[in-house]
């Protein structure tokens, strides 16, 4: 640490300058000496080493230490019984160590002060034991740290600490608590199955590269509040025993939580480009609050209610200020995208607001009762018009799941706008999965959600393979009338076909060539008395000559809109009017029917 201030301590001040350098050396001065460790004699060095012993308290605070220098120390303070060196009080804070410095498996029995100590070469304390507290608070560590297998029993300060080379901590044990508050990371930092007994601090911490937790166990509060990921953040397999927070933290790449396990409630505040928790465990109820992420749920498990939400302002920090998002582009969409539920239990999970147009939801136990609140948006199906074969292919607008959309385009002669993806189901998959949610949007009373899916289930149906034929072809003649009485505009089509054949057939062949004419015949006695008389009438004749005219148009059309309406004209027929108007009379109120039916399907509540 360089300052021009003078240190607390009496220093050496070996090679002071008034001019440049009023200081000099800040090493405290060795007991009974007026010089630092570095700049005694030789003779008084040797005779102040000689005298240590294993677990001797020492004092070396603003000493600069060579690789030398270092090792003459560990000699003197080397446990005969464990060949390592055992401090007692370890006082090294502001102290520079020039070369690289190994402390493995040293004990520190009592305090251990590296505060604010600079590290120009790597440093080791791997499966060091610190039987008290460990202070690194802003210490430089400009070459790798490497804390494997170190032992924390009392509490462990590295708050400001900022690690230029790898930081290694795997399979450390921190006892008491873990003070890493507004360290910065500038290369890797290893955490691989790192045990926290007590609480862990890395609020406002800085990871500028890969930060790796796999495995590590946090059994007391794991504090990440306004951590920034620069890069990867690893949480795979750890474990968070009763840790009620996690974030609001930032991470620009990927943030895995896969395998992950949470033991208590617990609210997940999370900005992140892409979230995973494929077969992550939460053992108590949970909430997901993100923003920017593409969220891969794939195969998690929870027994209590658990929702995943969308955040439409940046998280609020316990202070009250907003986590700064300066890792996410201005222009880059907060929204939240969910890649896949598969294999998940949807019996207590709720979606809030998010974008489900990727996703894949083959493989969801109880989907029927998932929960969609906010504006949670599908898929949806190619609009336009496609001519590229007969007959051309137009497709309505409709919710429609990622994997409708796979499997289509994976078909030959697939219209544009159907996106292939990685989802391999097919009708028979798709169909029981479009079931599920036509029941989840029933049950929240969205019925035109409700139709879109009911018409994705009868389009699987209408294609899956253990269908038979002939249900096949009733499904096919369904959704060409109608689109399975949902689609109003179809069905109003057939209908005013079916009027417009039915009319230019009366006019052509169902309508008599004139009014047949009735003929009463009977007998008058010649004593007078009662008559009696017999009404007849001639049967129509097949019209001949120009059997379209305005006249006949008026009856014809009088024929049909009674027919709509399922009721009989009147009008003198022909024998094949007479069939024409009971065909009509069939036809055209089911097509009627089907109408009425889809519209009240799509504005219903």
């Amino acid at each position: 640490m360089t300052t021009s201030a003078p240190p607390l301590w009496p220093h050496c001040a070996h090679g002071a300058d008034p001019a440049a350098d009023p200081v000099g050396c800040r090493g405290i001065h060795v007991p009974g000496h007026t010089a630092c460790l570095a700049h005694l004699a030789d003779a008084d060095r040797d005779a102040y080493l000689a005298n240590l012993t294993a677990g001797a308290s020492i004092d070396h605070r603003g000493t600069t230490f060579t690789y030398r220098l270092l090792n003459s120390l560990f000699r003197a303070l080397r446990d005969s019984t464990t060949g390592h060196p055992h401090f007692g009080i370890a006082e090294f804070a502001e102290a520079t160590f020039e070369s690289e410095a190994f402390f493995g498996a040293a004990t520190f029995e009592g305090d251990a002060s590296f505060g604010a100590a600079t590290f120009e070469s790597d440093i080791f304390f791997g499966e060091a034991t610190f039987e008290s507290e460990a202070f690194f608070g802003a210490a430089t560590f400009e070459g790798d740290a490497g804390f494997g297998a170190a032992t924390f029993e009392g509490d462990a300060f590295f708050g400001e600490a900022t690690f230029s080379g790898d930081a290694s901590f795997g399979a450390a044990t921190f006892k008491g608590h873990a003070f890493f508050r507004e360290a910065t990371f500038e290369s890797k930092a290893v955490f691989v199955e790192t045990t926290f007994k007590g609480d862990a601090f890395f609020g406002e911490a800085t990871f500028e590269s890969d930060a790796g937790f796999g495995a590590a166990t946090f059994s007391g509060d794991a504090s990440f509040g306004s951590t920034t990921f620069e890069r990867n953040a690893w949480f795979g397999s750890t474990t968070f025993v009763e840790a009620d927070h996690f974030g609001p933290l930032m991470c620009a790449g990927r943030l895995v939580l896969s395998s992950a396990t949470f033991g208590g409630p617990v609210t997940l505040s999370i900005a992140a480009s892409r979230l995973e928790c494929r077969r992550t465990r939460w053992s108590s109820t949970a909430e997901i609050h993100l923003r920017y992420a593409t969220v891969d749920f794939a195969h998690a498990v929870f027994e209590y209610p658990l929702t995943i939400a969308a955040e439409s302002e940046p998280f609020l920090l316990s202070d009250g200020r907003s986590l700064s998002e300066d890792l996410f582009p201005s222009a880059y969409h907060p929204g939240v995208r969910m890649a896949s539920l598969r294999g998940v239990d949807a019996a207590h999970l709720v979606l809030a607001d998010l974008d489900l147009w990727e996703c894949l939801f083959t493989g969801t136990v109880h989907l029927d009762q998932l929960r969609l609140e906010g504006a949670c948006t599908f898929n949806t199906a190619p609009p336009a018009v496609h001519w590229r074969r007969w007959p051309p292919a137009r497709f309505t607008e409709r919710r429609v799941l990622a994997e409708e959309h796979h499997w289509r385009a994976g078909q030959p002669g697939a219209v544009p706008g159907w996106v292939l993806g990685t989802g391999r189901a097919g009708p028979l998959q798709l169909a029981p999965v479009y079931r599920a949610l036509r029941k989840a949007f029933e049950d929240q009373k969205h019925e035109p959600g409700a139709a879109d899916f009911y018409y994705g289930e009868m389009e699987m149906r209408r294609h899956a393979d253990d269908i038979p034929r002939s249900e096949r072809a009733l499904l096919t003649a369904y959704w060409a009338l109608s689109g399975y009485g949902l689609r109003a505009s179809r069905a109003l089509a057939w209908l005013g076909t079916a009027m417009l054949l039915t009319i230019v057939l009366l006019m052509a062949f169902g309508l008599a060539q004139e009014t047949p004419k009735q003929t009463a015949t009977g007998t008058v006695p010649a004593s007078g008395g009662k008559v009696t008389f017999e009404i007849d009438k001639d049967d129509p004749q097949n019209p001949t000559g120009d059997r379209f005219t305005g006249k006949r148009f008026e009856k014809a059309l009088n024929v049909t809109f009674n027919s709509v309406v399922f009721r009989s004209s009147g009008q003198d027929l022909t024998t094949a009017g007479t069939y024409i108007e009971m065909t009509s009379r069939v036809a055209e109120p089911i097509l009627l029917g089907l109408a009425v039916l889809a519209i009240r399907n799509r504005v219903k509540r």
